[in-house]
């Protein structure tokens, strides 16, 4: 009898496209063709289809669009992972307070989850993000998490009621240790699991919506943002066929990095979870 399970092939998929990603936002600025973060434009070249010089072409400013992406990559990888920790610390944090002490604690922490996942999540987000002329990182890293750790909370809790009635938790309370103790040390490792997955697929879920709020022009007074590149294409979308071609760069880039996330986070999924396991 087999007593692992094997990560999917979709996961490994999952796995290697966020590889690419990683490597692009840590090391893209070194490999981009052209340093385009102090460049404000370069006119002449404006509008160039895809040559030996320009992979992807230029865009409104002449400035290549390879770089851009390369540069893009960097924020995006910076703003998601900043996120995704803070969010899952934070609802973690919650989800095994509230799953721990039940009673009043667990009603007031959970219901104030449920109006949080009530709300539209992208109307806060705007909401937040709006009441500053020009939002940098910090304000754009404040509204993705104002709303983003409440996943977490709730998966924590479930798997801490389910923790909390098992053998090892009771012998661990007889033996004297704390609340605290039996948090930190045996509830919250139990639980990683399924905050993995919830991590995997919150990824995705920060790309998608930084690059919402910069194609409306409230995201980050960031050099280059996928949205941003994306928004550009759309206000001089008539100007050639190759300004049509040039909205899939962005686009495709988030598409890669959405997908990447949500095959590993099936993956993971199926490896954590015995119910998902037992349909295979």
């Amino acid at each position: 009898m087999k007593t692992g399970v094997k990560m999917s092939v979709s996961a490994k998929v999952g796995m290697v496209m966020l590889g690419v990603f990683v490597f692009a936002g840590v090391f893209g600025p070194w490999i981009a063709p052209y340093d385009v973060g102090g460049v404000a434009q370069d006119l002449p070249h404006r509008f160039e289809g895809a040559s030996s010089e320009h992979w992807l072409g230029t865009d409104s400013r002449g400035l290549d669009a390879l770089s851009q992406l390369l540069f893009g990559a960097r924020s995006a990888l910076e703003l998601s992972v900043i996120v995704v920790a803070i969010s899952s610390v934070v609802g973690l944090a919650v989800g095994t307070i509230a799953g721990w002490f039940r009673g009043v604690v667990d009603e007031a922490l959970m219901r104030f989850v449920d109006i949080l996942m009530a709300f539209p999540g992208i109307l806060l987000n705007i909401a937040i993000v709006a009441t500053v002329s020009e939002p940098g990182i910090g304000t754009m890293i404040v509204a993705l998490c104002a709303n983003g750790w409440v996943g977490y909370a709730r998966v924590a809790r479930g798997q801490v009621l389910a923790l909390r009635e098992r053998d090892f938790v009771t012998a661990t309370i007889a033996l004297g240790a704390s609340n605290l103790r039996v948090m930190g040390r045996h509830l919250i490792p139990n639980l990683m699991g399924p905050a993995l997955v919830q991590m995997s697929f919150g990824f995705g879920g920060v790309i998608l919506v930084e690059a919402t709020l910069s194609f409306l022009g409230l995201g980050p007074q960031l050099d280059f943002t996928w949205g941003s590149m994306l928004d550009q294409a759309r206000t001089f979308l008539w100007k050639s066929d190759w300004v049509r071609l040039y909205t899939l760069v962005p686009g495709l880039a988030i598409m890669w990095v959405v997908l990447g996330a949500n095959l590993l986070g099936d993956g993971l999924r199926d490896r954590f979870d015995p119910r998902q396991r037992g349909r295979q």
